[in-house]
């Protein structure tokens, strides 16, 4: 099954299908975990696909491939990897903020209120017109309408949204827009030399040696994307701010191998700083709103004209299409509104009756590990024929690709083991010596014959250092 599903990313980006046959899958397949949905196969498949990208760069910097292999349970295990943490020995806290979660509606509806930033619990409760508290947010999203409720809260610039079925979302005009588009889109914005990869010297014998990543990117997703970049050589330079909320555990899962620094873009001066290190980037991530970054100078057609051969990865929550493209949106969110969370709920009850999310961060994961996938193909790309490139992915495309890729039948949802076995995540985790302990976590999961993946830097704290560029190591 995962070699299957690997075959409908690899035309998403011109590559024939059959490459997928050069990928070993070992360790099983869907259910390893108590959902329906085939997340073992899309995890496997989606982390084989980096793994096929990293063998071609790998042969155009040597003139060597790599096998790849991709074990699914640890894949699987992946895509929850910032619930095995721990620092100094203690399990690293995930716990979401308490009001966060979803509530009957009016007619039998239900209303999710993503709630984990302050900015966007703030926004829901100044609707609901009500205290941070449980019970008195239960109470009132009872006398609201769940869609009128759901059009409020992302009016008031918070998240949320209707719980749907599948059916339902199939009806609805951004589903619509969605299914116009591919899994994601790979497109030349401007013409430039060919830029062959750098060679490999002292330091340099690594598929992406040499190769600079600036992330802008928050949360899980796009963070996972240079995450990923980063364990096959890259440099990876974070930029947050100050100001912006954060969620302190998923630092620690999404930092290894990164740099992080903190610009606040509202000022001139460091406007101009994060500009000047994107001309001396390679890939420039980004996870905003379609259009939010153009205002300040950072559009995929500025930077490429400043940068010339520059990858330019964008990441929003729906799609660049349809009404939908300019609204917040997470994982959860894109599960709530596309009839996931229904299906789930139906299949596996909560502890309370209602829609229930599937048991890791699927969209969020897998996204990442397509945007990381995107991005090397525009290298290689970029190497071969030379040109500036537009890698442009949604979660709502991945979440589309994830529900395409059907259900395991009922039957065979009886007695699945809801965690690994100690054995299994021991055998899986590393330690890191970060800033402040010792971190314990999942190691990378893709499998390489001649350059194993690995994190040259351990996760750090945000802002840890200067908006700096360190010396090429190619």
């Amino acid at each position: 099954m995962p070699s299957t599903t690997l075959r409908t990313i690899l035309p998403a980006v011109g590559w024939p299908a059959a490459r997928a046959d050069a990928v070993e899958f070992t360790g099983g397949t869907d259910p390893i975990l108590p959902t329906s949905f085939r997340i073992s196969a899309t995890g496997a498949a989606a982390l084989a696909a980096t793994g096929l990208a990293v063998s071609d760069l790998w042969e155009l910097r040597t003139g060597r491939r790599q096998s790849v292999a991709v074990d699914v349970r640890r894949a699987t295990a992946s895509l929850r990897s910032g619930h095995y943490m721990k620092m100094n020995g203690d399990k690293v806290s995930a716990e979401r903020a308490g009001v966060m979660g979803t509530y009957p509606a009016k007619h039998g509806r239900w209303s999710y209120l993503h709630c984990n930033f302050p900015n966007h619990r703030a926004a829901a409760l100044k609707v609901l017109g009500v205290p941070e508290d449980r019970d008195a947010v239960t109470r009132a999203v009872a006398g609201w309408d769940a869609l009128e409720l759901e059009e409020a809260i992302i009016a008031a610039k918070g998240a949320g949204g209707m719980v749907r079925t599948m059916a339902e979302w199939a009806q609805h005009p951004q589903a619509a827009a969605i299914a116009s588009l591919p899994l994601m889109e790979i497109v030349k914005i401007a013409d430039s030399p060919p830029q062959p990869l750098p060679t490999s010297t002292k330091g340099g014998d690594r598929p992406l040696s040499g190769i600079r990543v600036l992330d802008l990117t928050r949360v899980l997703a796009g963070p996972t994307c240079a995450r990923t970049l980063a364990e096959h050589g890259a440099d990876v330079l974070k930029i947050t701010a100050a100001h912006l909320p954060n969620l302190g555990y998923q630092e620690y899962d999404t930092g290894h191998g990164k740099l992080s620094a903190q610009l606040d873009l509202r000022e001139a001066a460091q406007l101009e700083t994060l500009r000047g290190l994107a001309r001396e980037t390679d890939v420039f991530s980004q996870g905003y709103r379609p259009n939010t970054l153009g205002a300040r100078g950072l559009s995929p057609e500025a930077l490429a004209a400043a940068r010339p051969g520059l990858i330019y990865v964008s990441l929003c929550a729906f799609s660049h299409a349809g009404p939908w493209a300019t609204r917040r949106g997470f994982d959860t969110v894109v599960q709530t509104v596309s009839g996931i969370t229904d299906r789930q709920g139906a299949l596996f009850p909560g502890a309370a009756p209602g829609p229930q999310f599937y048991p890791v961060s699927a969209i969020d994961y897998l996204t990442g590990y397509l945007m990381a996938f995107g991005a090397m193909v525009a290298l290689a790309r970029r190497a071969r024929e030379g040109g500036s490139w537009l890698v442009r992915l949604s979660l709502a495309q991945t979440g589309k690709w994830l529900v395409d890729r059907g259900q395991v039948p009922d039957a065979q949802l009886k007695d699945v083991a809801k965690e690994f076995p100690a054995a299994d995540l021991e055998r899986w985790s590393i330690d890191s010596d970060t800033p402040v302990g010792r971190l314990r976590h999942l190691g990378p999961t893709v499998q390489l014959s001649e350059t194993p993946p690995r994190w040259a830097r351990p996760t750090v704290p945000l802002g840890h250092h200067k908006p700096v560029w360190p010396p090429r190591t190619a």
